[in-house]
């Protein structure tokens, strides 16, 4: 039995849909705090199991048989670990035979503030004792590309990484890297590095976009204090603009790169390119 957590969310419903190519539904569990929002997956004979971080009793309930778990990052920024600590107990206290967990690109050594809490679920998972995979993704590519209307719009993209390289990947190719992961055999005690086969720059982004568009898109280098103050101007929580500033400024020091090429091999493809995820995001 195979069980994904947060399986409703947007990372989690891809790997369910990849698993299903290879596993019975019967044999796959989406676990997801509001059971209502998987009726579409139970009607297609997915398990669906109610597992709520806040409530231990349902995480035991939802793992129980469950003999692999993808167990993807919470999105509560800096109240991930209580979280994800409930989770490895359930998962000890049912004698899951394999953890997978969705940490972040370089956990153990970037100095972005958003690997922190990464990289103490790795060490709680490490103490646990349980057999592991430690997935360490890179940025999603789409996080990028939710600035586009508004690059589009004021002709600009703004950020903080200065000529930092992203080796941002599509959320699918991050799927399908955890079904891959999770349907091998071996695979407990390997670390992956998951980043794109080509990194980008934001300068060369908005130049693609400037391309495909015919629209003249620069890139706005900002401080990290100016582009925190850009964000919560925009309407994002403080903290949250805080860290995704933080996060710009260690992908300007190579926190977000990586040339190892690991995705792709786990995928047996290409990574997607950032030019089609632009086409994409312009003509989809």
């Amino acid at each position: 039995m195979y069980a994904v957590t947060g399986a409703t969310g947007q990372l989690g419903r891809l790997v369910i849909e990849v698993l299903l190519k290879t596993i019975p539904a019967d044999r796959i569990v989406a676990a997801v705090r509001n059971p209502a929002k998987a009726r579409d997956l139970a009607e297609r004979g997915v398990i669906v199991r109610e597992a709520d971080y806040s409530r231990p009793d349902t995480l035991r309930s939802a793992l129980a048989g469950i003999e692999k778990l993808l167990l993807i990052s919470s999105t509560e920024v800096r109240g991930r670990l209580p979280r994800h600590r409930a989770v490895i107990d359930a998962a000890r206290a049912a004698g899951v035979s394999l953890i997978a967990y969705t940490s972040m690109l370089h956990a153990d050594t970037s100095p972005a503030m958003l690997a922190i809490e990464h990289r103490q679920t790795e060490e709680v998972i490490a103490a646990s004792g349980l057999p592991a995979v430690i997935l360490r993704n890179g940025w999603y590519a789409e996080n990028h590309l939710m600035a586009l209307p508004a690059a589009l719009e004021h002709g600009a993209f703004v950020g903080a990484a200065k000529d930092g390289r992203f080796s941002s990947a599509a959320r699918q190719d991050y799927a399908e890297a955890a079904a891959a992961v999770l349907t091998a055999s071996g695979q407990a005690g390997k670390t992956h590095e998951l980043a794109a086969d080509h990194a980008f720059t934001f300068a060369e982004l908005a130049m693609e976009v400037s391309r495909q568009s015919g629209k003249t898109i620069i890139y706005n280098d900002l401080s990290e204090a100016d582009y925190r103050d850009v964000l919560m101007g925009a309407g994002v929580p403080a903290d949250l603009a805080a860290l995704l500033a933080d996060a710009d400024a260690a992908a300007s020091r190579g926190a977000l790169f990586d040339d190892g090429g690991a995705l792709g091999q786990l995928i047996g493809r290409p990574t997607t390119s950032m030019q089609s995820l632009v086409a994409a995001s312009l003509h989809g």
